[in-house]
């Protein structure tokens, strides 16, 4: 059975991979970075996630990351280590190393690969009891289009009720919503951490199908606490208000600058010093960071503030 562990709420940003400009890691603007995402009030921070980067790393980076980001946090807020493999063993493994290095939960996606290499309900359910039972912490499972699976309400249901330690679940799909819904009616207690994803695009419905986590990009955690809190106070009026505010800017992330948003906007406000990506991903067009800033600068976050 999985120890005791502290129900995680709020907002849980994805922690952008900082590089500079050649394209290695830079991990002195990576604590920066860090220290940016507490500052602006994120509740806890998720790491080597997609929004990371994570498909562009080599193992020993990823390593390296892990340790200097929760050595660096030392405590002050949970964080998530993203895990994902096809390899169950291997899997478990890198969940076991979060979980010896200090993480408060690890975030999986079911095994695919590449466009069409799947495996059955069968081997997902093994899966995911791998997983668990080399570790004692939270695992969520991120649901989402990229990894080309469909997990239907009732077997993320199922796996949560008879799998110990699955009990956070990352829902970005098409009408996140009535899943959230239909997945907390079924599983009941079993579902500790109903989750929105996506960057926040779907966060008001998601909050009224009952979400109690917001995992978005990095830029502007301060805004989103506005929404998330706002709406767990009971004040949901205020809520919506400050997400019509936000929403601009979380539709801008969502659709043109994806995951290079973060970055654009901490490079302007001087938290790291360069906003590369590693290629073959393509730097942002500048009439795109254009439109980011005019939006950002309207709503004044923190982001724009921090490093001046």
């Amino acid at each position: 059975m999985p120890s005791i562990q502290p129900a995680y709420r709020g907002v849980f940003p994805v922690a952008p991979t900082i590089f500079d400009e050649q394209g290695g890691l830079d991990l002195d603007g990576q604590r920066r970075c860090i220290d940016f995402m507490i500052d602006a009030g994120s509740n806890g921070i998720c790491i080597l996630a997609n929004f990371s980067e994570q498909f562009v790393l080599a193992d020993d980076e990823r390593s390296l990351l892990m340790t200097t980001v929760l050595e660096h946090v030392a405590g002050r807020v949970p964080v998530i280590v993203t895990t994902t493999h096809f390899s169950s063993r291997i899997c478990a493994e890198r969940s076991r190393a979060a979980q010896d290095a200090g993480a408060a939960m690890v975030m999986v996606m079911p095994p695919y690969h590449g466009a069409t290499i799947r495996v059955p309900e069968r081997a997902i359910y093994e899966f995911f009891a791998t997983v668990s039972a080399a570790i004692d912490i939270p695992i969520m499972i991120q649901d989402a289009p990229v990894s080309g699976t469909t997990l239907s309400a009732p077997f993320l249901a199922r796996m949560a009720k008879e799998i110990a330690n699955v009990s956070y679940f990352k829902i970005e799909v098409p009408q996140a919503a009535v899943k959230l819904r239909e997945l907390i009616a079924l599983g009941g207690d079993a579902i500790v951490g109903p989750w929105d994803g996506e960057e926040a695009i779907t966060l008001m419905a998601d909050l009224d199908a009952g979400a109690t986590g917001a995992m978005t990009g990095a830029g502007f955690p301060d805004g989103i606490r506005k929404i998330v809190d706002a709406y767990q106070a009971g004040d949901t009026e205020l809520a919506a208000q400050h997400y019509q505010q936000w929403l601009p800017l979380i539709n801008y992330e969502n659709r043109q600058g994806w995951l290079a948003t973060a970055k654009a906007l901490m490079k302007e406000g001087g938290v790291i010093a360069s906003d590369a990506l590693r290629h073959p991903l393509q730097p942002m067009h500048p009439a795109t960071r254009a439109g980011l800033l005019q939006i950002a600068r309207r709503l004044d976050p923190m982001v724009l503030r921090w490093g001046k």
